[in-house]
């Protein structure tokens, strides 16, 4: 056996490995898809909700753009990989992170249909979403931060403990296609930290 071949395909399939599940993704929020009531803050890496809105004449009616709820997509596909990015969520009160199918319906909310996987966070309780089914989810709290961790190709989204880095809570799902990060928000803001490795201790799971 020639093991200087057998080497270098090892090392060949590590790296094919690396490059398929440890991404680094950097986003920012997409204005085209923000609801009216939602102002992109912090160089579109942060939204803030305004209790009134404005008119929406005044924005412009893409196709795009959620129309009924408080909504925006991030502008970065993701359709393999592994994708860890994180939120600061200290000023809101009510918001819903995860995320969605490219293309999904601009008239609902996300977390109401099954082309998107949320995180909600509602009256001091968590909850996981997807097509308007809720599982509570315990002994989190409101933390001023929290990771979201996509694993794409193993079908799987999770709610992450920043300090510790360790799973709150997953979802798994089955991807028809490229999916985006997602926020809903209905009061205070949301900042997101994108760019950022997977933590060691969260790859090794």
């Amino acid at each position: 056996m020639d093991f200087s071949r057998f080497l270098l395909c090892g090392i060949g399939v590590l790296f094919r490995l690396a490059a398929t599940y440890v991404l680094e993704i950097t986003f920012k929020l997409d204005e085209r898809t923000a609801h009216s009531s939602l102002d992109l803050i912090k160089k579109d890496t942060g939204v803030l909700y305004r209790m009134l809105g404005i008119d929406r004449t005044r924005v412009p009616q893409n196709p795009e753009r959620f129309r009924e709820w408080a909504v925006v997509l991030g502008d970065t596909t993701i359709s393999s990989g592994y994708h860890y990015w994180e939120v600061t969520v200290k000023r809101s009160q009510q918001f819903r992170i995860g995320i969605a199918d490219v293309d999904v319906s601009r008239e609902g909310c996300v977390g109401v249909d099954e082309r998107s996987w949320v995180f909600a966070y509602a009256n001091r309780r968590w909850n996981a979403m997807f097509a308007n089914e809720t599982t509570p989810i315990s002994n989190i709290g409101h933390p001023e931060r929290v990771g979201l961790l996509l694993d794409y190709d193993g079908k799987k989204l999770s709610l992450v403990d920043v300090s510790k880095h360790v799973f709150i809570h997953s979802i798994f799902a089955e991807f028809q296609g490229p999916v985006v990060p997602a926020f809903a928000l209905w009061d205070g803001e949301l900042l997101t930290h994108s760019g950022l490795d997977v933590p060691e201790k969260l790859n090794r799971n």
